[in-house]
């Protein structure tokens, strides 16, 4: 049986001035009923008492709308203020996890406030909130028929959508749905990847080939025009009006080049996934890297992060997979021939000459070395895990003693 997957499928709006003011009225009542979350569980903790979800929403939402204070919630719809209170709520429990270990990844930080002055805002919407008309209009809870730029097709029905202004001033709607899993083919090729920033990917394929994927820096296309624009920026006073339609042409051009990096993305990652059945790639620490002053924009402008997201989302549609190597693996340093590690590997050394007499692309190395390795260590990820848990001695979760002979 087929498990569905969520997917986004993201569309462009154009509300009418009237909705554009509704819009911006939702997006501060949200933003206030959020910090107003935010405050009330740290209130609640320096008090001493334990406020659970229901009586925050009832505190920040329903109480606040009888205040003199909060009485303007009342004019954007609840559906909104809602989302808001749980998103608070997501983003508490999510920092807390974090902190006792529940929550893999990153550590993450406690629940910011939100700013008036943030240049992108959002507001969420679930099913008794929205409505997509059968004219192809979308109907917003007290904001009305807006027209979408449909430029394909619902697979099915949305659970919920988005409606976001980007800082370049254009509206989306951001929709939620189930999407049935479609398997491709089943191929022989696997291939290892080696991201890069001179190449944005070198792939090693077990066919023995090797494909180099352009890193198009779109940043870097942009940087003459950025840099013009930013210092137009700094010659206008702050608040004035002037210098709100110059950073709004930055923003325009920081659009412009996210969207081009987005749309190389998918298409590569779907190249990727279509033409092999295993992915290999690093597990690289792409915020600790951009901590490097002298690499940091064109680290940013390659988007490893975003490309290794796509792959493994396609992968799951497609019925592919994607295994990520651990990121301590010395890859570039290791003969891919004889396997001797080499003892350092400056950034600046793109091709050297291994002891046994192997000549290699440092990047193609990487890559034919990450396969390997990838194509043996798989296997054991598939399966239960291989290590007891920590303070259990071995043995002791069966219920014997190891073995002291």
């Amino acid at each position: 049986m087929l498990i569905c997957v969520q997917a986004r499928y993201r569309y462009r709006i154009e509300p009418t001035p009237a909705q554009r003011a509704m819009l911006a009225r939702t997006f501060g009542c949200a933003r206030v009923v959020f910090n107003d979350a935010i405050r009330a569980r740290q209130d609640a903790y320096q008090a001493g008492e334990k406020l659970g979800p229901t009586e925050v929403q009832r505190r920040v939402i329903t109480v606040a709308k009888q205040s003199p204070e909060r009485v303007w919630l009342g004019e954007v719809a609840s559906v909104a203020l809602v989302q808001s209170v749980r998103d608070a709520h997501r983003a508490h429990s999510n920092w807390l996890d974090s902190l006792t270990g529940r929550r893999k990844g990153r550590r993450m930080g406690a629940p910011r406030l939100k700013s008036r002055k943030d240049t992108r805002q959002s507001v969420r919407l679930t099913r008794n909130g929205f409505t997509v008309r059968p004219d192809g209009s979308l109907y917003l809870a007290k904001i009305g028929d807006v027209r979408v730029r449909w430029s394909r097709g619902l697979p099915s029905e949305p659970s919920s959508v988005t409606v976001i202004r980007e800082p370049d001033g254009h509206f989306y709607a951001s929709f939620v749905v189930e999407v049935a899993p479609t398997p491709l083919p089943r191929t022989d090729q696997e291939c290892g990847i080696d991201l890069g920033v001179s190449r944005l990917a070198t792939v090693a394929t077990t066919a023995g080939t090797r494909l180099d994927v352009v890193n198009p820096r779109h940043l870097g296309r942009k940087l003459r025009k950025l840099r013009r624009l930013e210092r137009e920026k700094s010659r206008r006073a702050k608040g004035g009006a002037n210098r709100a339609k110059t950073r709004r042409k930055v923003a325009v051009q920081h659009g412009k080049v996210a969207r081009a990096r987005r749309d190389y993305h998918h298409k590569q990652a779907l190249t990727l996934v279509r033409e092999n059945q295993a992915v290999y790639v690093e597990d690289l620490n792409v915020a600790g890297m951009v901590c490097n002053r002298r690499l940091a924009r064109v680290i940013s402008d390659a988007g490893w992060g975003q490309l290794v997201r796509l792959v493994e989302e396609k992968a799951e549609r497609y019925g592919r997979t994607v295994h990520k190597m651990d990121r301590w693996y010395p890859s570039s340093k290791t003969c891919s021939t004889c396997g001797a590690v080499q003892e350092s590997m400056p950034l600046q050394v793109r091709s050297w000459t291994c002891p046994c007499g192997a000549v290699h692309d440092r990047d193609h190395n990487a890559a034919i070395n990450i396969l390997t390795v990838g194509q043996t260590e798989r296997p054991n990820a598939c399966g239960a895990g291989v290590r007891p848990p920590f303070g259990v001695a071995v043995g002791d979760e069966a219920g014997t003693t190891p073995d002291t002979a």
